[in-house]
């Protein structure tokens, strides 16, 4: 196991978060995330659990979102002092802090909070510590941007050689198509002359 249960949840969650919440191409084609009326629904939708989610809350939660993927670019682009002084700041700001939880019957587990429990700042400070105890270890590495055309949605690489680079297997096999594409159509012009 690469992240403990709690980190893993954190991690899934801040991936979905910032590939509903931010604009750019998702699977060869391009992304508008949700704004206005909507907003509070696709957070509620991507956060685990039946949450109620507010306007404020959901908008909080984009503006997390926002700097939540410049960790995973930057994090993916080798800049790991870049993605730390983002860390750092998102920590600060939500005032991140771990503290011992236990459900009944279950044993005690580390959880993270913020200064507030509101839902917006208890889940950026506790994706704000998942991505510190990520950087702060060397599975940083698996935090990543996929590497389609036209796809700029990130995933954490839970694989166990570290060999992930796609967000997902549509996307994997999309490239995987145009680059036989192209090989095959080089072979074609090769041997034509």
């Amino acid at each position: 196991m690469l992240f403990d249960s709690h980190v893993a949840i954190l991690l899934d969650t801040a991936v979905s978060l910032v590939n509903v919440l931010t604009d750019g191409g998702d699977r060869g084609k391009p992304y508008v995330a949700p704004k206005g009326e909507s907003l509070p629904d696709m957070v509620r939708a991507v956060l685990p659990g039946n949450v109620t989610v507010s306007m404020d809350e959901a908008h909080y939660l984009a503006g997390t979102t926002l700097k939540v993927r410049r960790v995973f670019e930057a994090m993916d682009d080798g800049r790991d002092d870049d993605a730390a002084a983002v860390v750092n700041a998102l920590v600060i700001s939500t005032g991140a802090r771990p503290q011992l939880d236990r459900a009944a019957g279950e044993p005690w587990q580390v959880h993270f909070h913020g200064a507030d429990d509101s839902l917006a700042v208890g889940w950026s400070a506790g994706i704000a510590s998942a991505l510190t105890l990520a950087i702060g270890s060397d599975l940083g590495g698996r935090l990543g941007v996929c590497q389609a055309r036209q796809c700029d949605r990130v995933y954490v690489d839970a694989s166990r050689n570290n060999v992930r680079q796609f967000c997902s297997r549509s996307c994997q096999s999309r490239t995987k198509a145009a680059a036989f594409r192209a090989r095959s159509a080089g072979r074609g012009r090769g041997g034509a002359g």
